[in-house]
């Protein structure tokens, strides 16, 4: 099972999990919007470490209607499965937006 390292936790997460939905039910303080669509791009993780697949064009498009320059860093948790062993952190959290963190994403 891949081991997610985020915020000084790790913890396990099921393969093929979205990693948005991976960190939310470990209690992890992420934002999330839009409901994992990859419309709003408040779910952005920067990933530390780990192996991911290529840039999905939702992804792409979403970045470049935000003004973002894909590092191959910055990626959108909805648009993540869990593969392999991660460490992340979040960009935005609930926390510092001071609101709800918006419908659970889906599966």
């Amino acid at each position: 099972m891949p081991k997610v390292s985020v915020c000084n936790r790790i913890f396990d997460a099921e393969e093929g999990t979205k990693l948005v939905l991976a960190l939310e039910d470990h209690g992890v303080d992420i934002m999330h919007m839009c409901g994992g669509h990859a419309q709003c791009g408040t779910c952005r993780v920067e990933v530390l470490e780990g192996v991911l697949p290529a840039v999905s064009a939702l992804e792409t498009r979403l970045f470049q209607n935000k003004g973002i320059e894909p590092d191959g860093h910055i990626r959108l948790s909805c648009q993540i499965r869990v593969t392999s062993d991660l460490e992340v952190k979040p960009v935005l959290t609930v926390t510092e937006a001071g609101m709800g963190p918006g419908p659970r994403p889906r599966e």
